[in-house]
């Protein structure tokens, strides 16, 4: 049986910790940002983590297993 492949359009927007959490951008900062406040564009920057209900579909797309 073949290898499963990496999910391409996954691998761009996950990224895992070394400690096994799931990490994604924030949504809403792509375009039409002048029409959000400053402290909310502040909120917005950085990572947050994958939701629970996701992580199984995530780690699955990225190749990853629970245990590593």
């Amino acid at each position: 049986m073949p290898k499963m492949k990496t999910h391409s359009g996954a691998k761009k927007r996950f990224k895992m910790t070394g400690t096994g959490k799931l990490r994604r951008r924030q949504a809403n900062l792509g375009h039409l940002n002048e029409t959000f406040g400053a402290t909310r564009l502040r909120r917005l920057k950085g990572t947050a983590e994958v939701s629970k209900a996701d992580q199984k579909n995530v780690r699955k797309m990225l190749g990853k297993h629970k245990g590593r």
